[in-house]
C-alpha cells in the first residue's frame, strides 16, 4: 500500500520540467530582439514576434524579459516565404476549370541566441522552416493571415525546443 501511495506521488513523465533547464549556466530568462523581415509580405515581423513570445510563454522553461534584463538575447531574420497551392476545386459554373482552395504556406528564417558579453553565441545561427495549410474563403486575405500566424507558431515551437533543449 505504501509503494503504491508513492507512485501515485510520482511525477508520470520524466521529460516534463516546470522552469529553467539552464540554471547552472545561470540562463533563466529571454528577451526577443527586433525580428528583421527580408520579404515582401507585410507585418511578417510582428507575427513571427507574438508568436515566438507566445511559444516561449507557454513553454515556460524561460521567462520573458526586456533586452536589458534578460540572460540571453534571440536574434532572428526572416529570410524567405513560400506559398504553393495544394488543392483544388472546380468552379460551379465551369466543371472544366479548377481554382486553388487550400494552400500551404512556409515561413523560414535563420535564429540565434547570444548570452551578452560572451563572444561564442549560445545557440549558433540555425536555419529553420515552419509550415501550415489554409483555406481560401470568402476573404483571402483572413484565410492568409491565419496560416501565417500557424506557420510562424511551427517555426517559434521549434526555435523554443532548440534552445531550450539543446544541453
Amino acid at each position: 500500500v505504501a509503494a503504491a501511495a508513492l507512485l501515485t506521488l510520482a511525477p508520470s513523465c520524466g521529460y516534463y520540467h516546470m522552469g529553467s533547464m539552464m540554471p547552472d549556466i545561470g540562463v533563466e530568462s529571454i528577451a526577443i530582439a527586433e525580428i528583421k523581415n527580408e520579404t515582401k509580405e507585410p507585418l511578417l515581423s510582428a507575427i513571427a514576434r507574438n508568436q515566438i513570445a507566445a511559444a516561449f510563454q507557454t513553454d515556460n522553461s524561460l521567462k520573458l524579459k526586456s533586452r536589458e534584463k534578460a540572460d540571453c538575447i534571440l536574434y532572428c531574420r526572416i529570410v524567405s516565404i513560400n506559398t504553393t497551392s495544394i488543392r483544388y476545386d472546380t468552379n460551379e459554373y465551369n466543371t472544366d476549370s479548377y481554382r486553388p482552395s487550400e494552400f500551404r504556406v512556409t515561413v523560414t528564417a535563420e535564429f540565434q541566441v547570444v548570452i551578452p558579453g560572451r563572444s561564442k553565441p549560445m545557440i549558433p545561427m540555425r536555419t529553420i522552416s515552419g509550415t501550415a495549410n489554409y483555406e481560401y474563403n470568402a476573404d483571402p486575405q483572413s484565410g492568409r493571415v491565419a496560416g501565417l500566424r500557424q506557420a510562424c507558431y511551427d517555426l517559434a515551437r521549434l526555435m523554443v525546443q532548440y534552445t531550450t533543449e539543446a544541453w
